[in-house]
């Protein structure tokens, strides 16, 4: 039964420790909106947004009234542009970009993710004409995100996609220097990419999924810090059980906004992503998770073991509490929008080097780091490739998201504001990586990809 003890305990997990439905994010396909005019394709596009997510944000900020439970953003997600436009035969595939960010728009939430080509294995004429568009598209719209898939543990590592994504990357920055390089801030390059994903910048609608489908993403690193509390100086075996609780309960929350959106729209539900996502308000960080532990400052050594075990516990306890849990579902570490991973970073203890290694237990892989902006294509192509093995080998989802920030070194700080926050400018190896981009070609799939 329900007791008065668990409705306070949630009350205050609320009001005073952060905790949020991070994302109802309505899964769109558009796989109908293809069109040999790419004019005639964004129309469609548009059309189809609107149509299907006209009621998505009144009915999420119906459920916050109705049930207590902030809902920090209303998004959707839509088929890979790239499989969308492919059979376009002319036309710049910019224009189905604007068209998914006025439709957004007209829609009322805050992101839109999607303009995405999957070429793990290699590039059709429409993933190279997309992906070379990038950075236009994210320049001249506001609230587009993208994703580019380069490998996977049964095909690879797509080492031109990887050379490619480098100079498309420093193209995002230059176009959107005036902002920090807020272009790079909105693109995610992938390897074993989900389906499913909630989150931003990396969402979008797989085409395994059906016609419309709500997921949710919650979140809850306050939470978790705020229970750990409660078991200083115990053993690890009291942390991790303290955890699974706690994950347990953040997720039955998520499970119950799931279905009453999905409900009321009139869609299948999807999935609950259990990730614990930070912001950079203080209080709402994966960081200081780790710290509450027993470390002095993130990034020290043990971190990465403290953050394998956070992230096991959070899957322990949330796949009990839904009935569906799929997305990324671990642990965030983004420097910028997360208060503690910024601390470390200033103070010179998280370095590149140790978030890779924390990369190999987390849910994703190196998210928001900004490094200066005279970083080569060829270095960020490096940094890609090092993420991707790490998915590959350990048939995992990992991800880049790295802005080399105009203008900036060392010691500085780009500044997004919001959820996305604000990165210290985190320093690159000097070595040259260069030739061994220029090989190209792919990394073949490792052997235990051989399954069947």
């Amino acid at each position: 039964m329900l007791q008065i003890s668990d409705i306070r305990q949630t009350l205050d997990m609320i009001d005073n420790q952060h905790l949020d439905i991070r994302t109802v994010t309505m899964g769109i396909s558009l796989r109908d909106c293809a069109h040999p005019d790419m004019g005639s394709c964004a129309q469609k596009v548009y059309d189809k947004i609107c149509r299907k997510a006209e009621h998505l944000v009144e009915t999420g900020c119906a459920i916050e009234r109705e049930f207590g439970i902030p809902i920090v953003n209303k998004r959707i997600s839509v088929t890979p542009i790239a499989l969308v436009t492919e059979a376009c035969e002319n036309g710049n595939p910019v224009a189905v970009a604007k068209a998914m960010d006025a439709a957004a728009k007209a829609c009322g939430v805050n992101f839109i993710g999607g303009y995405s080509a999957l070429v793990h294995k290699g590039f059709t004429h429409g993933d190279r004409r997309l992906i070379e568009s990038i950075p236009e598209a994210l320049a001249e719209t506001d609230i587009v995100c993208s994703s580019v898939n380069v490998a996977t543990t049964k095909a690879g590592i797509n080492m031109d996609a990887v050379a490619l994504m480098g100079r498309i990357i420093k193209s995002c920055a230059a176009l959107t220097a005036d902002n920090g390089g807020f272009g790079c801030a909105k693109l995610v390059v992938f390897a074993n990419a989900v389906e499913d994903n909630p989150f931003m910048a990396g969402a979008f609608h797989g085409v395994g999924e059906g016609e419309c489908v709500i997921n949710v993403g919650v979140s809850g690193p306050g939470v978790v810090h705020a229970a750990l509390k409660e078991v200083k100086g115990q053993s690890f075996d009291a942390v991790a059980d303290t955890i699974k609780r706690t994950a347990f309960r953040i997720t039955r929350m998520g499970q119950l906004v799931a279905q009453e959106a999905a409900s009321r729209l009139g869609v299948p539900f999807g999935v609950v992503d259990l990730s614990l996502a930070p912001t950079p308000a203080i209080g709402d960080s994966v960081a200081r998770i780790l710290e509450e532990m027993g470390l002095e400052i993130c990034g020290t050594h043990g971190t990465t073991a403290a953050l394998a075990m956070l992230n096991d516990a959070v899957k322990k306890g949330g796949i009990m509490a839904s009935g569906h849990v799929g997305g990324l579902s671990g642990a965030f570490i983004p420097v910028s929008e997360d208060e503690g991973m910024i601390a470390a970073a200033k103070a010179g203890v998280l370095t590149i080097d140790k978030l890779e290694a924390m990369t190999c237990v987390c849910s994703v892989g190196l998210d928001m780091i900004a490094v200066p902006g005279s970083t080569s294509a060829e270095t960020i192509s490096a940094i890609i490739a090092d993420e991707a093995a790490i998915g590959v080998i350990n048939q995992k989802t990992t991800a880049v998201r790295i802005i080399p920030a105009p203008g900036m070194d060392v010691g500085d700080t780009v500044d997004f504001g919001g959820l996305l926050g604000s990165a210290p400018i985190m320093s690159v190896h000097k070595g040259s990586a260069a030739d061994f981009i220029a090989r190209g070609g792919r990394i073949p799939a490792p052997m235990h990809s051989l399954r069947n």
